[in-house]
């Protein structure tokens, strides 16, 4: 089993990448893979909204996304990470989610369906909550179980070296990776003891105009 961890930061190694390693080397310790997906620093456009996902199976803008796209299969749970800007995910993050999220449902089931998934933030005080909300969106729209801590999945610090000393923050980060741990080990003991995926129907589009 591997868990998908995306660095939203343009900060390599910043903040966020501590919070992240922290949930990662707890992932590592209840003997689930993982793997850090820094987004870069690059500009990262946003959505066109020009449907080409659904016949090309990735964007149409080759850059970071179709680099992450391509991983979400053999994924099996994800945990997206970003700094607060302005009481929100970083720009970058969200035009990537934006586009991989719609790719993705296109490409199939086997991308996000009942795959666990998590939002972690990193803040110098504040703006983490709306934060953990907006990401949290694109997992219930993608029918993912999200996995949640003793406590918001936050952080706080101006550095990696002060995220370190948030002594809760740190843990809630350990407690968050073995939660997950637990409900990808519960899917497989569930998929192995025979228990059938739940029924899907075809989706149902309405306007309210209509």
């Amino acid at each position: 089993m591997k868990v998908l961890l995306v660095n939203g930061s343009p900060r390599k190694n910043g903040c966020t990448y501590t919070a992240l390693s922290e949930v990662a080397n707890t992932l590592n310790e209840e003997g689930i893979d993982t793997e850090i997906f820094y987004i870069g620093t690059k500009p990262i456009a946003g959505c066109l909204g020009c449907g080409k996902c659904g016949e090309l199976k990735k964007c149409i803008l080759d850059d970071k996304v179709n680099e992450c796209l391509d991983k979400l299969a053999s994924a099996d749970g994800f945990i997206f990470g970003s700094p607060v800007y302005y009481a929100s995910a970083n720009g970058s993050l969200i035009s990537l989610m934006d586009r991989l999220f719609t790719a993705g449902l296109r490409r199939g089931k086997e991308s996000f369906y009942l795959k666990p998934a998590a939002a972690v933030t990193s803040a110098r005080r504040a703006g983490t909550t709306s934060t953990i909300d907006e990401i949290n969106k694109y997992f219930s729209l993608a029918q993912m179980p999200i996995v949640s801590s003793q406590y918001w999945n936050m952080v706080h610090g101006n550095t990696p070296e002060e995220v370190k000393q948030d002594i809760e923050g740190m843990q809630i980060m350990r407690t968050l990776g073995r939660n997950m741990a637990f409900m990808l080990k519960c899917k497989d003991v569930a998929i192995k003891a025979g228990i059938e995926m739940p029924k899907t129907e075809e989706p149902l589009k309405t306007n309210f105009i209509r």
